[in-house]
Parts: structure tokens; sequence; C-alpha cells
């Protein structure tokens, strides 16, 4: 059976990008059961409420939901549990000054598949205030406005 090629995402945290300003990704891998993968190939998979946080040198990720594999039994996992991450020790270094200096946190942004390995992405991130999501909501139906604007005026102009 030839290996799995390229890159299959599980899902996404669309909701981040609207929440935080993110300052910066990394790549990890995650520590999981085999349900947990037949559930994650399976296409199932919740980042909403998930966070990462460091702990004594090891990264963790938390609060994300990975349902019970259908097909299971006694062995199923448990769906909410904290999941350990895989990142080198420099990294981990990096991602908790960050957090210690105040205001940032960890968030997953991205579940997925690579070369058959799952990974997860998580991103150094700011909060954003509510003035703010306000402002990234007007500035993004402006954007689309204008985009209406210029479709009708093309179509005129044929």
């Amino acid at each position: 059976m030839p290996r799995e090629r390229g890159e299959k995402v599980v899902a996404t945290n669309r909701r981040a990008r609207f929440d935080y300003d993110i300052e910066k990704t990394y790549e990890a891998g995650l520590v999981l059961t085999g349900t947990e993968v037949k559930s994650l190939r399976q296409g199932r998979a919740n980042l909403t409420d998930g966070y990462a946080y460091i702990d004594g040198g090891e990264a963790f990720l938390d609060a994300v939901h990975i349902p019970e594999y259908s097909q299971g039994h006694w062995t199923n996992h448990a769906s909410k549990r904290t999941r350990k991450l895989l990142l080198h020790k420099d990294e981990i270094i990096k991602l908790s000054h960050a957090v210690s200096a105040g205001g940032y946190t960890l968030i997953p942004m991205k579940l997925y598949f690579s070369d058959g390995r799952a990974k997860v992405e998580i991103a150094v991130a700011k909060g954003k205030r509510e003035y703010e999501k306000r402002q990234t909501i007007r500035e993004r139906e402006d954007k689309r406005e204008a985009e209406r604007a210029m479709r009708s005026k093309n179509r005129l102009g044929e």
C-alpha cells in the first residue's frame, strides 16, 4: 500500500483570526491513540474551544474535541482529553517566553495530516478587543461592497 502524500486538512479554527491577532505559527506533531487517528481520518474534530499551554518544558493541547470513533468499543478515547504536542526544545522555549511575556496565548489554527502524520498548527496570538472586532467586520463589509461595485461596473461596461 503506498504511503499517504500531501496535506489533508481535518479541521480549521475559523474563529481564531476574528478573535485574535496572529503573531507567529508553529507546526507541531500530536501524540494520539489509535481511535483518535481513526476518528480524525473520518474528518471529525473541533478546534474552537482549544488552547495550548507549556508545563514543565513540555507543550500540551487541551479542550480540542475529537469525537469517539464510531466503530470503537472499550478502547475508545476520551473526546476532550489533554494531548501532548511534539515540538523541538528551542520552539518550546520560544513559546513559553512569548506566553510569559503577557497578553499572548497559544491557540490551535488547523489540524491536518501531513504525509500521513497528524499535525496541528498552533499560533502565538493576542486577543482582540471588542472595538477591534467591529473594525474587522467593517473592513470586510467595505471590501465586499467595493468588489460588488466593481463587478456591476464591469458588467455595464461590456
